[in-house]
């Protein structure tokens, strides 16, 4: 059996009761980093009284993880397996997503428990209020990749969920103020954890904050979709706009009888 277990995203009180038994149980363990789960699970020793296990560590991420599917193949469903990233939900913007391909395709058993999610909490303690929301993880880190995966995260017609590491945070909000200054944004920084603390406005209002700050930990950003009193575009004009094809087949989408998939096949094919 593979139990796929999300870890606290900051404070330690965070984890189940349920996470805890599973660890005891278990026999081998598959982490994004073996360190980062060794100290988690001592530090569950010492203040839960959870029994360390008597395991196997092994290391499974986005370099190795097809090669450890390979090499353990054999006792994946005589074993009892967790799969931990080092933070968090599990499978969400992490390799463990290759692992479940795998039980689905051999038809092994596992189970995926509920638990700590940036995503949400951040979304949660946003405010926005649309119950709907994209989730688009990390950017690209540079070039037309960045721009235009960027693009379709503000254009997209929905809020939108990014994470962002401390030293590209200033280029993003940078970034967005180019793209629309009074675009509302919701930041979450080191949720969870000792130095957490939430800042909310505008990027015109937010990238003056942020002048004064020393930009530390991880972050969660939030981007308001653009709202519906904005200009709405012609045909004309959306067909002239210096967008991506995915992003402007939607638009186009929206102003003709035609789906998202025939516009994006017709732009392409240009």
């Amino acid at each position: 059996m593979i139990t796929f277990i999300p870890t606290p995203i900051g404070n330690p009180q965070d984890i189940t009761i349920r996470a805890m038994k599973l660890f005891e149980k278990a026999t081998l363990f598959f982490c994004e980093d073996t360190r980062q789960t060794k100290r988690l699970l001592r530090l569950l020793e010492e203040r839960f009284d959870m029994t360390y296990p008597e395991a196997e560590f092994i290391s499974f991420n986005e370099h190795n993880g097809a090669v450890r599917i390979e090499e353990f193949a054999s006792v994946l469903d005589a074993k009892e397996i967790v799969y931990v990233s080092d933070a968090g939900m599990p499978v969400i913007s992490d390799p463990g997503q290759l692992l479940v391909a795998y039980c689905q395709a051999q038809g092994l058993k596992y189970d995926v428990l509920p638990g700590a999610s940036a995503v949400t909490t951040a979304y949660a303690a946003s405010g926005f209020e649309e119950g709907k929301f994209l989730f688009y993880a990390f950017l690209p880190h540079k070039g037309k990749e960045r721009a235009s995966a960027l693009s379709e995260a503000m254009n997209n017609g929905y809020n939108t969920v990014l994470y962002e590491s401390p030293h590209r945070l200033e280029k993003l909000l940078h970034e967005i103020l180019a793209e629309d200054g009074e675009r509302e944004l919701f930041l979450a920084k080191e949720i969870s954890k000792k130095y957490q603390n939430y800042y909310r406005g505008t990027a015109k209002e937010l990238n003056e904050t942020f002048k004064e700050l020393t930009i530390r930990g991880e972050w969660v950003v939030v981007i308001s979709a653009k709202k519906s009193s904005e200009k709405s575009f012609s045909f004309a004009e959306v067909l002239k706009l210096d967008l991506p094809p995915k992003p402007k087949a939607k638009l186009l989408s929206q102003l003709s009888d035609k789906s998202v998939k025939e516009w994006y096949e017709t732009l392409i094919s240009k």
